[in-house]
């Protein structure tokens, strides 16, 4: 406390007349809404771009539909690196291209792979290996 010439003959008041109280109110509401941001961002997140498995079947439809269209360059862009290093722009549709119109199938997951099935109109299949590499690339066909 603190001694001296007051203005006035009282002490200085003290400030804090109660207990110390503690609310943790802000805390949980802190918290709370940190963790419900978290939750909304992942399932807006799938909502609007979609699962893996669509997000597979979208890439392998673009990648397909440039080659069909003739656009090399495009298809060339949406292969892993490897593959981009091992073909050309010009050799991409002799590699991965089939008789006809592609027929996609169900997306299979194997590890951090996605395995897009493809049937030709001829009848034949193929299998398009998609990988995560800087976005999702085509990375080669069994």
């Amino acid at each position: 406390m603190t001694s001296g010439p007051f203005l006035y003959d009282d002490d200085p008041a003290p400030l804090h007349t109660g207990a110390p109280q503690r609310s943790g109110k802000w805390l949980v509401l802190i918290f709370g809404g940190t963790v419900l941001a978290a939750v909304l961002v992942v399932f807006l997140g799938v909502l609007i771009r979609g699962s893996g498995s669509e997000q597979a079947t979208e890439v392998t439809g673009v990648f397909l539909t440039a080659l069909a269209a003739d656009d090399t360059e495009t298809a060339h862009a949406l292969l892993c690196a490897d593959e981009r290093a091992r073909l050309e722009p010009g050799e991409v549709a002799g590699e991965y291209l089939g008789e006809g119109d592609p027929e996609l199938g169900e997306v299979r997951r194997d590890g951090d792979v996605r395995l897009v099935p493809v049937r030709w109109d001829d009848g034949t299949t193929s299998e398009l290996t998609v990988i995560g590499e800087d976005g999702l690339r085509v990375c080669g066909t069994d």
